[in-house]
């Protein structure tokens, strides 16, 4: 999978390594929408700043083995999966990390994982992932609802839809 490159939508992409890197600081502070599509790996953009992205309740997921032992694992707890395709080079990923660890310390009766695009790029191809970030709702490793982009009051609004549908609201 080639890497992605950063955009708001409405806007246009710039071809200019040093205007990508410029709307990437721009968006990581000021975005609410943003999120990012497939740019070429050979723009040598691969230095960032260090924002974790593992914390709370998120497991980071490296393999196609480790995916499938989660949503097991979530199926025979009865929990809800939110799978967040990321990468840490994307501005607006970046910008959402702090808020998805801090929902999964409010709601562990969900099960949340992080799936870097780059380290699993195979994988993530495999789930048509042209966009990052991009969030999957799983119940019983069946897609139940899905958002793209970087857009924190959606995430609440489709996250509280999931748990009033299963009666976990606040757990």
């Amino acid at each position: 999978m080639s890497k992605l490159r950063c955009k708001r939508q409405g806007s246009k992409q710039s071809e200019n390594r040093g205007t990508d890197t410029l709307l990437q600081l721009a968006f990581w502070h000021f975005s609410n929408m943003g999120h990012c599509f497939s740019k070429d790996k050979s723009d040598g953009s691969d230095s960032e700043q260090a924002v974790e992205f593992v914390g709370g309740n998120v497991h980071r997921v490296t393999s196609k083995e480790d995916w499938d032992q989660k949503l097991s694992e979530a199926k025979r707890d009865g929990k809800i999966v939110i799978a967040n395709f990321s990468a840490t080079w994307c501005g607006p990923c970046r910008m959402l990390a702090p808020f998805y660890c801090e929902l999964s310390e409010k709601h562990p009766s969900l099960m949340f994982l992080l799936i870097d695009v780059d380290e699993l790029t195979d994988f993530s191809t495999s789930r048509d992932i042209k966009a990052t970030p991009t969030f999957f709702f799983l119940k019983d490793g069946q897609q139940i609802d899905k958002l793209v982009g970087a857009n924190k009051p959606e995430l609440q609004k489709k996250l509280t839809a999931v748990l009033d549908s299963v009666g976990n609201h606040g757990k």
